[in-house]
């Protein structure tokens, strides 16, 4: 018998074995379906919702190498390669953008990050549960406020001439502080702004964490002597350590995303030099200008970014023995 005919023996009787392989499994699939359909059914909004809006927009990045113009679509524009990234790496404000983005994400990383982990350890301490629920809602209402109304009750709150603050201040006999226009308070009042807002919101997923740790462990401590710091400590830091982990990873992803909105509302003249990000700067020449492509190429030169960063996180993070996201 030849090799050609022995290979085809081999694969002639190993075929009905893959063939029955794939009937099995597209069975257990089936059986799952149907199993738990009305989860499936429930999940299916969620799943359209990233189709649609999460990848089939990808194939629109092609225009990020291409002169997009909306007459000839994307099919027939012309194509220019790298020519957008290049004018964007050496445009002259691409370093200022640049500091910018990452000092405000740096600020809220190392300010904003932590917090909503030390507020979860300090609700969890709470004995009084009526009091613990009213202080969870004061938190939480901060979240459901839009930038518009953040940013008015900040003007309101600051300004130099008719702000509350400096109300006072001018009252006690001081002078007149200018925390809208100062370049140096503009990074540390975004910052402040985040951690009003949104810090009682992200409580919620490591209350959740902490409520699954094992009460025995607790006891076990009590037995032992320790105090509350101490089961803090060692008791549910490390079992939510996990979950500070993955969340930290996928902060980092969004590390070139400092808020548009929120920028945008805050900045002015006097600030401009501090307050301009890659969000800004892509409104103004995207939008307002109609350079679609190059504006595409800055966002997906930021997409890129977080990529980079989530997945070298990742393996650094499974390096030290941790789960990582994936």
């Amino acid at each position: 018998m030849t090799t050609e005919t022995k290979a085809a023996a081999r694969q002639t009787s190993a075929g009905p074995d893959a063939r029955t392989r794939q009937r099995t499994k597209l069975g257990r699939l089936a059986a799952d379906l149907a199993r738990d359909k009305y989860l499936y059914l429930l999940a299916l909004p969620g799943i359209v919702y990233f189709i649609i809006f999460k990848y089939v927009p990808v194939g629109g990045l092609v225009i990020a190498f291409q002169n997009y113009s909306p007459y000839f679509g994307i099919m027939q524009s012309e194509w220019v390669g790298l020519e957008h990234f290049q004018r964007f790496f050496s445009n002259d404000d691409f370093v200022l953008l640049l500091r910018n983005t990452l000092m405000i994400s740096l600020l809220n990383l190392v300010f904003f990050f932590p917090l909503p982990i030390v507020l979860s350890l300090m609700l969890n301490e709470l004995r009084s549960m009526a009091y613990k629920r009213f202080v969870q809602t004061v938190v939480y209402i901060p979240h459901f406020l839009s930038w518009v109304l953040i940013s008015g009750l900040t003007y309101l709150m600051l300004s130099q001439s008719e702000g509350l603050v400096n109300k006072i201040i001018h009252e006690l006999g001081g002078s007149r502080i200018g925390f809208l226009t100062h370049p140096d308070y503009f990074w540390g009042l975004l910052t402040a702004q985040v951690m009003w807002k949104e810090a009682g919101w992200g409580t919620i997923i490591f209350l959740a964490a902490i409520a699954g740790v094992d009460p025995q462990l607790y006891e076990a401590a009590v037995v032992d002597g320790a105090g509350r710091f101490r089961k803090m400590w060692h008791i549910t830091l490390p079992a939510i350590r996990n979950v500070i982990v993955i969340l930290f990873i996928l902060r980092l992803g969004s590390v070139m995303d400092v808020g548009f909105e929120q920028v945008y509302l805050m900045m002015n003249g006097a600030v401009s030099s501090v307050a301009d990000v890659f969000d800004t700067y892509v409104y103004r020449n995207g939008v307002q200008q109609g350079e679609f492509s190059y504006s595409t190429a800055i966002g997906l030169f930021k997409s890129i970014v977080g990529i980079v960063l989530v997945v070298a996180a990742n393996k650094l993070a499974k390096r030290f023995g941790e789960e990582g996201v994936y």
